[in-house]
C-alpha cells in the first residue's frame, strides 16, 4: 500500500497535468489570435508557428511543474527527519525519566534499610540522575549516611543532600 506522502504527490502530479492541459487549451487561440495579424503567413505556417509556441509553453510548464514537486519532496522528506528526530528526543527523555524514578525508588529503599533514617519523611527527589535529599534527620552522622546510601545506588551521579538535623 503506497504511503500517505505518495498518496499527495500522485494527486499533485494529477492536478498539475490537468492544469497544464487547460493552460495549453486556453493559450493555443491566443496565440492563433496573435498569429491572424500577419496577412503573409499561409494558415498552416501560423498553424505551425502557434504550435512550436504552445509547445514551447508546455516545456516551460513542464519544467517549472517538475521543480515544484522536487521541491515538495524535498520538504516532505524534511518534514519526516524533523519528525524522526523529534521522536528519538522523547524516547531518550522517556528512557531518563524511568532511570531516574528507579533510582529514587532505590534510593528511597535504601534509606529505610538505615534504622536511624526509616522512621523519618525523606523526599527523595531525582533529575537527570541527580539526587536530592530533602527532610530532616537526626543527627549529623545519619544525615551524612544518607548521602552514602544515595551514591550507592546504580545510576547516581551526584548528591544534593538538603537534610536538616532536628536540634532537640
Amino acid at each position: 500500500m503506497p504511503s500517505s506522502d505518495q498518496m499527495q504527490l500522485s494527486t499533485l502530479r494529477t492536478k498539475l497535468r490537468s492544469a497544464i492541459s487547460i493552460s495549453l487549451l486556453a493559450t493555443l487561440p491566443i496565440l492563433m489570435a496573435c498569429e491572424s495579424a500577419d496577412s503573409s503567413k499561409t494558415v498552416g505556417q501560423k498553424l505551425d508557428t502557434a504550435v512550436a509556441k504552445t509547445e514551447q509553453a508546455a516545456t516551460d510548464v513542464k519544467d517549472a511543474t517538475k521543480a515544484s514537486i522536487e521541491s515538495a519532496g524535498a520538504a516532505i522528506r524534511d518534514g519526516a527527519a524533523q519528525a524522526k528526530e523529534a521522536a528519538e528526543r522523547a524516547g531518550n527523555s522517556v528512557n531518563v525519566d524511568a532511570e531516574d524514578v528507579a533510582i529514587t525508588a532505590s534510593v528511597s529503599a535504601g534509606l529505610i534499610k538505615d534504622p536511624d533514617l526509616s522512621a523519618l519523611k525523606i523526599d527523595v527527589d531525582t533529575k537527570q540522575r541527580v539526587v536530592s535529599l530533602y527532610g530532616p534527620a537526626p543527627t549529623e552522622a545519619a544525615r551524612e549516611r544518607a548521602t552514602v546510601i544515595a551514591k550507592a545506588v546504580k545510576g547516581v551521579t551526584s548528591v544534593d543532600n538538603k537534610l536538616t538535623v532536628k536540634t532537640s
